[in-house]
């Protein structure tokens, strides 16, 4: 993600437009506070038939142990409407 100013942005948009639509995340301060994010609207084009990598979100979260164990009988009795 790269950092700029609203003075900088104003002068160079066009350039930094071009960065963002191919994939560039922009952080605009003023005053030394974010003011806004720029991201593309849509990731670049993956190449035909290339699979996305495993392990985009490692670590962003955590499954926790008792996962698939079953449900509470009172919680199924609610989903069932009894």
């Amino acid at each position: 993600m790269s950092t700029i100013t609203v003075d900088e942005l104003e002068r160079t948009g066009m350039s930094w437009l071009q960065r963002i639509a191919a994939g560039e995340t922009l952080l605009v301060m003023r005053a030394g506070e974010p003011v806004a994010e720029i991201k593309p609207v849509a990731a670049p084009e993956a190449e035909p038939g290339q699979l996305r990598p495993y392990g985009l979100a490692a670590g962003e979260f955590v499954v926790p142990d008792d996962f698939d164990d079953p449900l509470p009988d009172e919680l199924l009795d609610a989903f069932e409407g009894r």
